[in-house]
């Protein structure tokens, strides 16, 4: 959780995407505890509301779970949950806009799979 806040999205959702984003790179494991929202708040220098906000966001996604009086523990199964999640995102969004610019560049099917070959090297 040492990733900067940024003016690009509201803080309580960058909260709740660093958060996944470690649960991805297992950083935070399944049935670990995560940081308190006053924890975060303390980090990042933010309102303990704001910073419980995102926290609160995973929580109804069954990302996390809460264990009265010990703190949010991430949810066995969030990283396919994320990863699943991310991947449509990925596919509905990114992958739609590279698709239509391709065409509008007359970039063919074939060279756009040759080019990501080309890249995985």
């Amino acid at each position: 959780m040492q990733q900067r806040l940024t003016d690009d999205k509201s803080i309580y959702l960058q909260i709740s995407q660093m958060i996944e984003t470690d649960i991805l790179r297992g950083i935070l494991l399944e049935e670990e505890r995560v940081p308190s929202t006053n924890e975060l708040a303390k980090l990042y220098t933010i309102n303990p509301a704001t910073a419980a906000k995102g926290v609160n966001i995973l929580v109804d996604d069954g990302i996390l779970y809460k264990k009265r009086g010990i703190g949010m523990f991430v949810s066995t199964g969030a990283a396919e949950k994320i990863r699943g999640r991310r991947k449509q995102a990925f596919y509905e969004v990114r992958l739609a806009e590279l698709l239509s610019e391709a065409r509008s560049l007359g970039i063919t099917k074939e060279e756009l799979i040759q080019q990501i070959e080309k890249e995985e090297k």
